[in-house]
């Protein structure tokens, strides 16, 4: 089983996603749990504050040091071994590869993502780090807001994950992206056998190819005849030629 606890200023923006659908088979299964910590309750003060104004001056609030420390030493007070997740701009670039990465350390010993430290090629490094064996892997993900975070915040984080060149409000959305994009991946989620092998973006930057149902005709738009055919080896030979590359 995998688990997520997620640190959190707005746990009610998380758990409706995360009792739905995929993720909620995932925890009806015993292949995933979540759980939530919220930040709030290790704030400063009267206020129980947890941002401030920058040193050296600029416009908007930083997370503080004190609580996110305070808040992920409570759970690793729990489970030493847990692993901390920071949504970054630093970061390196979430990928399918890297999803099944951290997916594959749940019940099987196969590859484990990158951790703080590796920055030569870190997707290269990701591939090759020796096998985890644990088969119960625990994931800390920090969701900050404001105008950023204290630098010293990354001498506490194991992964720095970056979801590409734009800014959020907070990390919440990042957070649930990262989650599902796991726990989908983790066997007995998904229906089929092999539905997360024959997706986009299961061989590199592969695409999946065009997919049709019922019914065979609409308003003019027709489902290929290959796909008609019954004929498995030109359906694959189709399926084969039409399956395209990202850019």
């Amino acid at each position: 089983m995998i688990k997520f606890t997620i640190i959190t200023l707005f746990k009610e923006a998380l758990e409706p996603y995360l009792k739905t659908s995929m993720m909620w088979k995932a925890t009806e299964k015993g292949l995933a749990e979540f759980d939530f910590v919220n930040l709030r309750d290790f704030g400063l003060g009267p206020h129980k504050s947890v941002d401030d104004t920058p040193y050296g001056g600029g416009d908007g609030m930083l997370l503080r040091c004190e609580p996110v420390f305070a808040a992920i030493e409570s759970v690793k007070a729990k489970d030493p071994d847990a692993k901390v997740i920071l949504p970054t701009p630093v970061g390196e670039i979430w990928s399918q590869e890297l999803a099944r990465g951290f997916a594959s350390n749940s019940g099987s010993r196969r590859s484990r993502p990158s951790p703080r430290g590796e920055r030569a090629n870190p997707r290269a490094a990701a591939l090759r780090n020796p096998p985890n064996s644990d088969a119960n892997p625990h994931y800390i993900i920090l969701c900050p807001h404001y105008e950023g975070y204290d630098e010293r915040i990354l001498s506490i984080v194991d992964y720095k994950i970056s979801l590409g060149k734009y800014v959020l409000t907070g990390g919440e959305l990042p957070a649930l992206i990262i989650i599902d994009s796991i726990v989908r991946l983790i066997p007995g989620v998904l229906g089929g056998e092999t539905s997360a092998e024959i997706e986009s973006f299961s061989d590199g930057d592969n695409l999946e190819y065009p997919q049709y149902t019922r019914p065979e005709d609409f308003r003019g738009m027709k489902v290929p005849e290959v796909l008609l055919s019954g004929n498995h080896g030109e359906v694959d030979k189709w399926r084969e030629e039409h399956s395209g590359k990202a850019e």
